[in-house]
C-alpha cells in the first residue's frame, strides 16, 4: 500500500496557487463586510436582537406576539434588530417600523426562505453568516428569542456560549412562549446539568417570559443599576468576538 500523496504536476500547482490568491483576496471582502454595519449599528444604540422562524405566517399567534414585543421595545427606545427576512423576522421589523425607534434588518440571501421584508429603516446585507452573527451579538443589549428552527437555535446557543465563556458581556437572553421552550429547558436540567455538561447556574442565563410588557420590563430591570453603555472592560471584550 502506497501511503504517500501523489506529487502535484506543474499545472496543478498553478491552479492551487490561483485558488490560494483568491482566498487571500477574499479576506479583504470579509473585512469590508464588517465596516459599514459596525458604523451604522454603533449609531443606533441601545438595541435588542429578535430571532424566530422564517416560516411563521402573518396570521400566526407567534407573528402577532413578536410584532407586539417589537413595537413596545421600539416605543421604549430600543432599536430592534432582526434577520430581515419573512416570518418572525418580518414581525420584529414591522413592529419596530411603526414604533419610535429604528428597525434594522441584517439580511442574507439564501437559496430558499430568505427574502428581505419591507419594514426596515436600516437594511444591511451580508454574504457571510458569521459576519452577520457577530453583528447580532456585538450590538445587542438583549436577545429576545421567539419560537423557531435550526437558525433560531443556532443564534440562541451562540449567545449562551459567548456569555457563559466570558467572550461577550452578560445580557438578558429571553425565551418567549414557555410551552414551546419547556422541553428544551427540561433537557438542559435533566441531561446537561445532571451529567455535568453545564453548571446549574448556567440556566440562570436564560429567562422565559410570555407577555410583551414583561419582556421590556426584564430588559430595563437588568440595566437599572448600570445603564446600557458598555463598560471599558466590556468594550474590550466585544473586540474579541
Amino acid at each position: 500500500m502506497n501511503n504517500k500523496l501523489p506529487k502535484l504536476s506543474e499545472s496543478e500547482i498553478t491552479i492551487h496557487s490561483g485558488i490560494s490568491a483568491l482566498e487571500s483576496w477574499r479576506m479583504f471582502e470579509i473585512m469590508a463586510e464588517f465596516v459599514n454595519p459596525t458604523e451604522r449599528l454603533q449609531a443606533v444604540q441601545p438595541a435588542v436582537s429578535i430571532f424566530g422562524s422564517a416560516r411563521t405566517p402573518q396570521d400566526h399567534p407567534y407573528y402577532l406576539l413578536t410584532e407586539q414585543i417589537a413595537r413596545q421595545l421600539s416605543d421604549a427606545g430600543f432599536t430592534v434588530i432582526s434577520g430581515g427576512g419573512p416570518g418572525i423576522m418580518e414581525a420584529a421589523n414591522r413592529g419596530a417600523f411603526f414604533g419610535k425607534s429604528p428597525s434594522v434588518g441584517l439580511n442574507i440571501m439564501l437559496p430558499f426562505e430568505q427574502a428581505a421584508n419591507y419594514y426596515q429603516d436600516i437594511p444591511l446585507t451580508f454574504e457571510h453568516f458569521f459576519a452577520r452573527k457577530v453583528m447580532f451579538v456585538k450590538f445587542a443589549s438583549a436577545y429576545v428569542v421567539m419560537p423557531g428552527g435550526f437558525g433560531t437555535l443556532d443564534e440562541l446557543m451562540e449567545a449562551l456560549t459567548l456569555v457563559q465563556t466570558g467572550k461577550s458581556r452578560k445580557i438578558p437572553i429571553i425565551l418567549v412562549h414557555e410551552p414551546f421552550w419547556a422541553g428544551m429547558i427540561d433537557w438542559f436540567k435533566n441531561t446537561l446539568v445532571r451529567e455535568g455538561m453545564i453548571d446549574a447556574a448556567d440556566l440562570d442565563l436564560i429567562q422565559i417570559i410570555n407577555e410583551p410588557a414583561a419582556v421590556v420590563e426584564a430588559i430595563f430591570r437588568h440595566y437599572e443599576t448600570r445603564g446600557f453603555e458598555p463598560s471599558a472592560t466590556e468594550r474590550e471584550m466585544q473586540l474579541s468576538l
